[in-house]
């Protein structure tokens, strides 16, 4: 049988040859769940995982791998079919193993996935980086890397990188300088979880950056903020949720130079209290997706005031809180604003009220009209025998039932009720409540109408059942 060429790097799958150190197909006994090898004593290489996990005899039915015959004579004595997005985590992963062996894996792999592992050693990960050569996504997230220093003579394996993720790694800030002066291409940095209460500048931007996220730190001052503005101009998205940023504290010419094609923010759960800071928002020239839930500043406010207030302070957003914005919506919001701030004293109106009056006009404040369902009298006859009743109006069929029980002491499946509108009595008659779940207010009840009751037995009520 001929031995298929190895297919394209862009083909989600490659073909690939196995020629460990021995001569033979890398692979070693499959002993039970991946998180159970994180216990065994001596040190996990990354080229023993990978051999255990895509072992053939793991996939019994040929799932994810497959195993091609060699032609007679061939010095490579099995090839194997390996995915180009590999998941290692979890696995204890402490070295990097052979590096022809990582090489014959992962000629073709483009994601690399190593989170949750023990690597402490950059040199470790640079054996590994610098043999899959089309990689463009690592994941390093949970690894011990707060003592280690990645050394610039190191870091050009990194270069074709496009997606780095390092959360909760506790990766210092010259480490995190040195990988992305070395990643030319590199779009999206994650720096979760890794205990940041300051930001260190760098020598030199990185201009290829377009998402940074930097959730779950300890950054509080926006001075460290806008440091990440100078690290990385070209950023469209800055997730900044769960920080202590208590403002934003720059001037339109400052934050339009700092972040010129910034077009996402999110501030979830920051510590902003000041409608200047949202204010200031505006002054990023391309902004137009604003997360801001948690802050301080919205708590005294109901959620429709929150949501409207911010809009109307917004005008270029078209995105608040994940939520799309409609015109509609936007104008319903600046109607809202107006009549909110009206009845304030002049030197406490924001600057945005009177441009929004150049818009609006003054408006009329609006009617409160209540349109919740209110009680009524009615009649309840049954046989001879009539009883004025208070019925809430909100209530359903199946609760009037439960209610006029106890006053007939009849089952409530003993029974039929009819609505008797007293003034279209004789044109309609009586309308019989059937449906159990529906709500009385639905039928147009009034005071002075008559709800008949009709068992659904044959006797008669007597004057003691009511």
């Amino acid at each position: 049988m001929a031995v298929p060429a190895a297919m394209p790097a862009s083909n989600p799958s490659a073909i690939f040859s196995i020629t460990p150190s021995n001569g033979s197909l890398c692979t070693t006994t499959w002993a039970g769940t991946m998180e159970s090898s994180s216990d065994e004593e001596e040190a996990r290489t990354f080229v023993q995982v990978l051999g255990e996990k895509y072992n053939p005899e793991n996939f019994p039915y040929g799932q994810g791998v497959v195993v091609l015959s060699s032609p007679p004579g061939s010095p490579i004595k099995d090839r194997l079919f390996l995915p180009s997005a590999l998941v290692l985590n979890h696995c204890g992963i402490t070295k990097a193993g052979d590096r022809s062996d990582i090489a014959a894996f992962c000629a073709h792999v483009v994601e690399l996935d190593l989170s949750h592992n023990q690597f402490n050693d950059w040199g470790e990960i640079c054996t590994i980086v610098s043999n899959v050569p089309h990689l463009d996504f690592l994941n390093l997230s949970m690894n011990p890397l707060s003592s280690v220093k990645l050394e610039p003579s190191m870091a050009d394996v990194f270069s074709g990188l496009r997606r780095l993720v390092l959360i909760n790694t506790h990766i210092s800030w010259d480490s995190v300088h040195t990988l992305t002066q070395n990643t030319p291409e590199l779009e999206e940095l994650f720096l979760c979880l890794n205990d940041y209460n300051t930001v260190s500048e760098s020598q030199k931007s990185c201009s290829s950056l377009r998402l940074l996220q930097i959730t779950e730190n300890q950054l509080q001052h926006w001075a460290e903020v806008r440091k990440l503005g100078m690290i990385y101009p070209s950023l469209s998205t800055l997730v900044l949720a769960n920080n202590s940023v208590e403002s934003v504290d720059d001037s339109q010419e400052t934050l339009q130079l700092l972040f010129p094609n910034l077009r996402s923010i999110n501030l979830n759960n920051s510590g902003l209290s000041k409608w200047e800071d949202i204010e200031r928002l505006n002054f990023f020239p391309k902004l137009e997706d604003v997360k801001a839930k948690g802050i301080p500043l919205l708590q005294p406010y109901t959620t429709h005031e929150r949501r409207s207030l911010l809009l109307a302070q917004l005008p270029s957003v078209v995105v608040l809180n994940g939520g799309a914005v409609s015109h509609g919506e936007r104008e319903d919001a600046e109607r809202f604003f107006i009549r909110y701030y009206q009845d304030c004293p002049e030197q406490e109106l924001p600057q945005r009220y009177h441009i929004l009056v150049s818009k609006y006009g003054h408006l009329a404040p609006l009617a409160e009209v209540d349109l919740s369902p209110r009680s009524t009298m009615v009649d309840v006859r049954c046989g001879e025998k009539v009883e004025p009743v208070s019925l809430r109006l909100e209530q359903t069929v199946a609760d009037l039932k439960k209610q006029l029980k106890a006053l007939l002491q009849l089952p409530t499946n003993g029974i039929r009720l009819f609505y008797i509108d007293r003034e279209m009595c004789s044109v309609l008659g009586p309308e019989e409540l059937k449906c159990g779940s529906r709500a009385l207010h639905s039928y147009g009840i009034r005071d002075g109408d008559e709800i008949l009751v009709v068992p659904k037995v044959k006797s008669r009520c007597s004057s003691s059942d009511i």
